[in-house]
């Protein structure tokens, strides 16, 4: 499965600021992804949908665009 030396290395050295080559980039992409299905949540709320639907979509949209915001990032 996983291993659980490799997550704990892994998560020390992104709560250190040394996992990525440019942390500032990453929080930037994050905060894009954050805002963009933050809108999308807003956005969908006035359809009429239920709220777990609303939320599931926006979840789903915000995940699939994930991938292409971090397709440039470097690691250390």
């Amino acid at each position: 499965m996983w291993d659980l030396e490799m997550a704990t290395d892994t998560l020390t050295m992104f709560f250190k600021g040394k996992l990525f080559k440019d942390t500032k980039q990453f929080i930037r992409q994050s905060a894009i992804g954050i805002v963009l299905t933050a809108a999308l949540l807003f956005g969908l709320s006035f359809t009429g949908l239920p709220i777990l639907a609303v939320a599931g979509i926006a979840g789903f949209l915000g995940g699939v665009f994930q991938p292409y915001l971090f397709k440039d990032l470097k690691y250390q």
